[in-house]
């Protein structure tokens, strides 16, 4: 079904243009949400969109439709929008190359997973949650099969296929006039998410959170828990993208071969990661899936790219073209984040310290200084080595261009969030603001 498209597509386009791209994307998904610990929406859904781009006179034009029966018109549109646009001789779209093999990407228990399955997994997760004492505030599950099919005028044909899914829940919990929250989610390729034993992390981080105490304003060593870790680390990345540094709005431009961060550091984007929630066979232009290593013990090797602003800039692209869907154009954006240090720090080795489980305002960092400011949620004090008395509200202040040039990996379980994959970071000196 999805190539007779693809061909319907290619008969109504490929004589009015220069070039073209034929981007299919089908989905089955399954959304639950509640509120406190009533189910208050549940969704099944199944969606299927066409998305062409082309190349005719050196612009570029663009069109989607959902409707099977629109696309030889959806075609003809997207040739159409190119006079909307200017001359461009850097659009180009993917050559043939090898496509790799990737692993574990596809759970074949998404085909059994029912809406009333769906439904039991998330209220025992609630339920786990409300029997140690706590209350739920809101809970989560998603569950999605996608496929997609890209297709292009230089012979570029590539299929691919992958499952996820996701569980969240957030918590309440009062004691003597006190009140402490937490939050946490998984993420998979496959149905393995231990929902209990997230609603149980979850519900413990509450309980220690409780009773807090003032911190006192110094500067420490701090460790970032992988939520406070990516919060900050959103705004690192943005460096690397290779639109930013070519429009000057990257602090890392004309710094490759120097180093950036800390020689324990190598951090690699790598979309062929296996069981990686960002592995793919290709990007969202049809660019074959790569590793590109972005930092090598500390020195900067490469920025990310996409086809159109590696043309711009006389490099080849790092295959990181990503599009949501069919009803978009591909983006610059980072795949799979390993963040791998050549060694790693013990907490018994910290003898005076904060770690924070996550940050709030980590979106208000300056994207081009790296400036930040945010609060700690779920902090706590350490001392020799062990995690003691929970903070109250404290800031935690730096830049994190300049915390990156010493951090350190602490010995913690490697989780994926997101794009980042990791484990908690040390970050040595840097300021926290007590408050009563």
């Amino acid at each position: 079904m999805i190539y007779e498209m693809a061909q319907e597509a290619k008969k109504a386009i490929e004589n009015d243009c220069d070039a073209y791209e034929i981007y299919i994307d089908e989905s089955k998904s399954i959304q639950l949400d509640s509120l406190k610990e009533e189910l208050n929406f549940a969704k099944e859904e199944i969606e299927r969109g066409v998305g062409i781009r082309v190349i005719k006179g050196n612009k570029v034009g663009f069109a989607f439709t959902s409707n099977m029966e629109k696309i030889a018109e959806t075609a003809k549109q997207a040739v159409e929008n190119t006079k909307l646009n200017k001359v461009d001789e850097n659009y180009a779209f993917a050559e043939v190359e090898k496509i790799p093999k990737i692993e574990d990407v596809y759970d074949k228990k998404f085909n059994d997973l029912s809406l009333d399955e769906s439904i039991e997994f998330l209220k025992t997760t609630i339920d786990t949650a409300l029997e140690t004492g706590c209350e739920v505030t809101g809970a989560g599950f998603s569950a999605s099969e996608g496929r997609s099919l890209l297709l292009n005028s230089n012979g570029v044909s590539i299929e691919d296929e992958g499952t996820g899914f996701g569980i969240g829940i957030s918590v309440n919990l009062q004691k003597d006039g006190k009140i402490a929250t937490a939050y946490n989610s998984q993420s998979s390729r496959f149905f393995d998410l231990e929902g209990e034993k997230l609603a149980n992390e979850v519900c413990d981080l509450a309980k220690k959170s409780l009773d807090t105490k003032p911190v006192e304003t110094n500067d420490y060593s701090v460790v970032l828990d992988y939520y406070a870790a990516t919060g900050l680390l959103q705004t690192f990345i943005g460096a690397f993208n290779g639109e930013n540094v070519m429009r000057g709005r990257s602090i890392l431009k004309d710094k490759m071969d120097t180093e950036i961060a800390s020689p324990k550091l190598t951090l690699t984007d790598n979309s062929l990661l296996e069981k990686g929630m960002y592995t793919s066979k290709c990007d969202g232009e049809g660019s074959v899936s790569q590793k590109t290593d972005l930092i090598t013990e500390g020195v900067l090797n490469s920025f990310i790219y996409d086809i159109y602003t590696a043309n711009k800039v006389g490099v080849k692209t790092t295959s990181n073209g990503l599009r949501g869907s069919y009803l978009t154009t591909p983006m610059i954006a980072p795949t799979n984040l390993e963040f791998k240090f050549s060694e790693m720090k013990d907490l018994e080795e910290i003898d005076k310290g904060v770690l924070t489980t996550s940050v709030l305002g980590a979106h208000t960092a300056n994207p081009i200084s790296g400036d930040f400011s945010v609060e700690a949620s779920n902090a706590f004090k350490i001392e020799n080595g062990e995690l003691t008395d929970p903070i109250n509200k404290a800031m935690i202040s730096g830049n994190i261009f300049e915390i990156m040039k010493k951090v350190e990996g602490l010995n913690s379980e490697i989780k994926q969030y997101g794009s980042f994959i990791l484990p908690k970071l040390l970050v040595h000196d840097l300021r926290v603001v007590g408050q009563n």
